[in-house]
């Protein structure tokens, strides 16, 4: 019998296959081009312009470093973080880390599930309620492939996420970049407190808390890392991942932003729904631009909410070591989806309002985190510099700042 030879990076055995930079960071990098990213970014583009570029630049070197500590701990530690959060503090703390993340899930899953939902609507004419119902069994297929080992999943999700750059990619060739608008989209400014909500919410929708916490859970049994210099080499080969990874979900963003700036910002009223930017598209670029950019909605539900659902058995599994069937895990995080859509709400508007949600979730995510990856009994060699504690710490108390600032602007306006 020959046994099989393991690959190696540095010295270091790659449990996982020969790509170790086609890894965890691409499917976390799913759910920063999710359905709310659709609804933001075209949001923000057809109403404002240029102007909200730099909250995507901005967004995007956020999850850059966030992501980068998720897997981190998770190469130092083994654990996700909803494990070390249980580990490191009190019962009180950790339920009540557990309660937010169940919301922050629901709010994942709404706008998963609605993308999804409308993606179908716009291809085949398929009601909405029963769009839904096919995004979230389509959620588990992808975790069934899963179950037979993480490259598999890797792949598959690697190749939705394929599809939305396509997509994007194509209208954007055709529509063109102003690109004195581009460069002074990037100074930080606003136009109202409608802005600020629209800011917000994009902020939401690109750093996204359910991966903080899945990102460390990807690694898991994936690398063989027996010593300190073992999970440093594998480190750096994660820092690659993630750069490339998030770089890849900021161009399909910005994407969206420029196309909806170039494309759908000429009409007397500004286009703010899915549907509606869908039909522009149709109108100024042609049929297969509308087309590509269904199938890149389509893909994005599908892969997110593939994605969503894994965090959720993570969150639970981690925070309290408990597990329930799939699903019913599945029908707990689904059932407000439903309701939205039956109840007939926008769309496009649930999907704007869930990702604000999301980004109230987020300090909530990204301060144990940066807690936790300073401290050397528990991260080892791979522990935090003096300096990246300080810019992640700056980058937590910004988030929080504009959460808090769009709460006394709304309150007041």
């Amino acid at each position: 019998m020959h046994r099989q030879r393991v690959p190696r990076l540095g010295g270091v055995a790659l449990v996982g296959g020969p790509l170790p930079l086609l890894g965890p960071a691409f499917v976390a990098a799913v759910a920063y081009v999710d359905p709310g990213n659709f609804a933001t970014n075209i949001t923000a583009g057809s109403t404002y312009g240029y102007l909200l570029v730099w909250v995507l630049v901005v967004s995007n070197l956020m999850a850059m470093l966030i992501q980068y500590l998720c897997a981190k701990a998770g190469i130092a530690t083994g654990k996700s973080l909803p494990e070390l959060c249980r580990d490191n503090y009190s019962p009180g703390v950790t339920r009540g880390l557990w309660v937010q993340a169940e919301i922050i899930a629901i709010a994942t899953d709404l706008a998963e599930v609605l993308g999804g939902a409308i993606a179908l609507k716009l291809l085949f004419d398929i009601p909405l309620l029963i769009g839904g119902l096919i995004t979230a069994t389509v959620a588990f297929a992808l975790l069934s492939v899963q179950s037979r080992g993480a490259r598999p999943f890797e792949v598959a999700i690697t190749g939705l996420l394929a599809v939305v750059l396509v997509g994007f990619l194509y209208s954007l060739v055709l529509g063109g970049v102003d690109a004195g608008g581009l460069a002074a989209g990037t100074i930080p400014r606003f136009d109202g407190t409608d802005s600020l909500l629209l800011a917000t919410g994009m902020l939401g929708a690109t750093v996204m808390p359910h991966v903080i916490y899945l990102h460390g859970a990807l690694t898991q049994g994936r690398y063989e890392r027996g010593t300190e210099a073992e999970r440093l080499v594998l480190l750096r080969s994660q820092r690659v991942d993630v750069v490339a990874a998030m770089t890849l979900a900021g161009l399909v963003n910005l994407s969206m932003v420029v196309i909806a700036a170039q494309v759908l910002s000429n009409s007397a009223t500004p286009v703010d729904t899915i549907e509606g930017a869908h039909a522009g598209l149709a109108a100024t670029l042609g049929p297969v631009s509308a087309l590509l950019f269904a199938l890149a909605l389509l893909a994005s539900g599908f892969a997110a909410s593939g994605v969503g659902t894994l965090s959720g058995q993570v969150v639970m599994q981690g925070f309290l070591q408990r597990r329930i069937p799939l699903v019913l895990r599945r029908l707990v995080t689904l059932a407000p989806a439903i309701v939205v859509i039956a109840a007939g709400v926008d769309p496009t508007q649930a999907l704007v309002i869930s990702q604000v949600v999301l980004s109230f979730g987020i300090p909530f995510a990204l301060v144990p985190l940066v807690l936790l990856t300073r401290r050397r009994d528990v991260m080892g060699a791979l522990v935090n510099t003096r300096v990246t504690t300080m810019i992640a710490a700056a980058v937590a108390a910004v988030i929080s700042a504009l959460n808090v600032t769009l709460i006394v602007l709304t309150v007041w306006s």
